[in-house]
């Protein structure tokens, strides 16, 4: 998907809520589990620590690459460490950024439930937290049933307008396959309590029918976002539905693409009756430059180097500058397949 560079402000960031947890709470009349609003101006050095998950990762590999390069523009030390998938170890890095005296941390986190203690942690050792692509909240662990004040500010991609893009390419894609709809069936694979993965699941699915004027029949699987477990969980699922004769497969991310594709195409499917969309492309490009038939059929590309970049410069404007972070600020996405990925600037290590 392309869409324009975008920042949404909320009321809480105005009102600045924005998250620079130091020791007093917001003036709304929260309790000092709140997010803070007094406006930072550093006038010593700046250092950052990016915590991310699964940090061995294409995306986070590249949203690395673009934070290390924006901190050597600005002059700023910066660290980043890889979670994998221990949400522990997200507690334990943030109290190092406190103890280490950084200035701020932006936090990709394994598991949102840590949140509250993160925040808890960020303000009661006066370090600045932000988030990148997943949301976390300041007072409960779950971000869905979160007030979206009490949300901490985050850098990455809107949800529900990732998903409305692949789910429309998947629907146009299929009318152009001419796929009846009774012989197809979706599978919509995502890790199911990552907030930002349902919001493009449901975004997807209800775009997907927008374009295809029909109904189809819809089968969830929840896997851990990995291409192997959703190769796994889905191989389970196609084997249960040997009737249906085309494949639709969707998800939160390229690896469930990816492992759904493998898993129907090892079933026995040919790449024709698989209409696979990633969202990150940086799988669906290995597919695409072996220049073998695939079921992965296009990809949103979503660039890790312009969020990396943005966060860093989101969380240095605060400090040094005093300027309110967004509740959420957006990079800029763009759809590709194998006819134009090469010139679109997707990286495929």
């Amino acid at each position: 998907m392309s869409w324009t560079h975008r920042r949404r402000w909320t009321s809480a960031a105005v009102c600045g809520c924005a998250l620079i947890l130091a020791a007093t709470a917001c003036s709304s009349g929260k309790d000092s589990g709140s997010p803070d609003s007094g406006p930072q101006h550093s006038t010593g050095a700046i250092s950052l620590v990016y915590a991310q998950k699964q940090g061995d990762q294409e995306y986070f590999i590249n949203e690395a690459d673009g934070a290390k390069a924006k901190a050597k523009e600005l002059g700023i030390d910066l660290r980043v460490v890889n979670l994998g998938n221990d949400a522990n170890k997200a507690v334990t890095e943030l109290q190092n950024a406190v103890n280490q005296k950084a200035s701020g941390v932006i936090a990709v986190v394994p598991d949102p439930s840590v949140g509250p203690q993160l925040v808890q942690l960020a303000k009661t050792g006066g370090v600045a937290l932000l988030t990148s692509d997943d949301q976390v909240c300041v007072n409960g662990p779950e971000p869905a049933s979160c007030a979206k004040e009490n949300l901490v500010p985050r850098v990455g991609f809107s949800g529900t307008q990732m998903g409305t893009e692949v789910g429309t390419r998947a629907g146009q894609d299929f009318k152009k396959f001419g796929w009846k709809p009774e012989e197809t069936a979706i599978v919509d694979a995502w890790k199911q309590d990552v907030t930002v993965c349902t919001d493009r699941v449901k975004a997807n699915q209800k775009a997907f029918k927008d374009a295809a004027g029909v109904d189809v029949k819809v089968i969830e699987v929840g896997t851990d976002n990995t291409p192997s477990d959703a190769q796994n969980k889905i191989s389970a699922t196609v084997s249960g539905n040997r009737s249906v004769k085309n494949w639709i497969v969707m998800g939160c991310n390229d690896e469930n693409v990816s492992g759904g594709v493998a898993a129907i195409q090892n079933a026995g499917y040919a790449a024709d009756n698989v209409l696979g969309v990633g969202l990150g492309a940086y799988l669906a490009c290995k597919e695409w430059r072996g220049g073998k038939p695939t079921g992965f059929k296009a990809a949103l590309f979503i660039n890790g180097r312009d969020v990396g970049a943005l966060a860093v410069q989101t969380l240095y404007d605060y400090l040094k500058n005093g300027k309110a972070m967004p509740a959420e600020a957006f990079a800029s996405t763009t759809m590709v397949d194998a006819t134009n990925w090469q010139q679109s600037g997707v990286t495929c290590n």
